[in-house]
């Protein structure tokens, strides 16, 4: 059962995620805070008490834009600590998902908080915290891919998708309608689609040889247009690409 802590100074959005949290059976006891100050200072209580004393935080649900200290500000500051709780950020603000995952975040949480994503974070904290997982979960559709726009999950075809950015822990993935940020390494990425036609060309990105318009060679250099995007291929992958290019049906 985890020990939980949710930070926001917006009383209404604290109050609905405290609800949420305290209907998860997974939730043993949750406590609130209203702003970064009150939830460091209690936060500094729990490590005292230590792992499994009274006043013990497993994991902090916290907010990222609040007046005077931040939530990146308070997870940074947890870092410095020996064993910190785990940090889910719940924040109306995308932006800031690429530096939530270098500091360490179990999850990013985008609101309105929506029962099922929620679930889905404290999930990956009770993972992390060595509880096993009450709730089933089920595998995707290996033809969509879910990525989460303003709180609502949207199924993007992996079809649609044109190529695949790195961004940190993050990846990018751009359609002709736009593009879409996930947790999943590019790394993962390419060793599930391999077989859908994806082709690593750099380090940074992974491409759809079926939406490759042009392969571009200049004074040494390799380069495709994919989705009327010119993107450059690193002297690693360029042979092997040309190679898939030139066996394209």
């Amino acid at each position: 059962m985890l020990r939980a802590l949710a930070v926001d100074d917006e009383r209404p959005s604290l109050e609905e995620l405290l609800y949420l949290l305290t209907a998860d059976p997974r939730i043993g006891s949750v406590e609130g805070a209203g702003d970064a100050t009150e939830a460091l200072r209690r936060i500094n209580r729990a490590l005292e008490s230590g792992p499994d004393g009274p006043e013990a935080i497993d994991v902090v649900f916290l907010d990222i834009q609040m007046p005077g200290l931040d939530g990146l500000d308070l997870a940074r500051l947890l870092t410095g600590f020996a064993r910190p709780p785990l940090v889910v950020f719940v924040t109306a603000h995308e932006d800031f998902a690429v530096q939530a995952f270098d500091l360490k975040a179990v999850d990013y949480v985008l609101k309105p908080v929506r029962k099922e994503r929620l679930a889905e974070a404290v999930r990956r904290a009770a993972e992390q915290r060595g509880a096993a997982p009450r709730i089933p979960v089920h595998e995707p559709d290996p033809d969509q891919i879910p990525v989460e726009l303003g709180g609502v999950t949207r199924f993007v075809p992996v079809d649609d998708i044109t190529h695949v950015e790195a961004q940190g822990d993050y990846a990018r993935l751009h359609t002709d309608r736009g593009s879409h940020l996930v947790r999943i390494p590019l790394s993962t990425l390419e060793e599930r689609w391999r077989a859908r036609g994806f082709v690593r060309i750099h380090r940074r990105h992974l491409v759809a040889l079926r939406h490759i318009g042009e392969l571009r060679l200049d004074a040494g250099t390799v380069s495709v247009v994919v989705g009327g995007e010119e993107l450059q291929v690193s002297r690693r992958h360029a042979r092997e690409l040309r190679d898939l290019l030139m066996r394209r049906p």
